[in-house]
């Protein structure tokens, strides 16, 4: 088995910005979860990877760029097991 570590130059990379993505609990707020729920539509669309905006815990006082622990998830968006979750479904 062979694996091309150059894919991404390829590759057709897809951002995606969870606060206004897709909200899955009805808070106003796109979640984790509604990411994972669109993974099926985003594949649809042919692309090969997604990168998500900053999700990890932060005072959101520059929307989630002003990370104050790069270990956890804001809960804002749901939890490292929602993460875990979107990696699993997504891989």
């Amino acid at each position: 088995m062979t694996t091309n570590l150059n894919w991404w130059k390829g590759g057709i990379i897809y951002q995606i910005y969870p606060r206004s993505f897709m909200d899955a609990n009805g808070d106003g707020v796109g979640d984790l979860a509604g990411i994972t729920s669109k993974l099926d539509y985003v594949a649809s669309l042919g692309v090969d990877a997604i990168w998500l905006s900053p999700i990890f815990t932060s005072p959101m006082k520059d929307f989630g760029y002003d990370v104050s622990d790069y270990r956890d998830i804001d809960p804002m968006f749901g939890s490292l097991a929602d993460f875990k979750t979107l990696i699993d479904r997504a891989s």
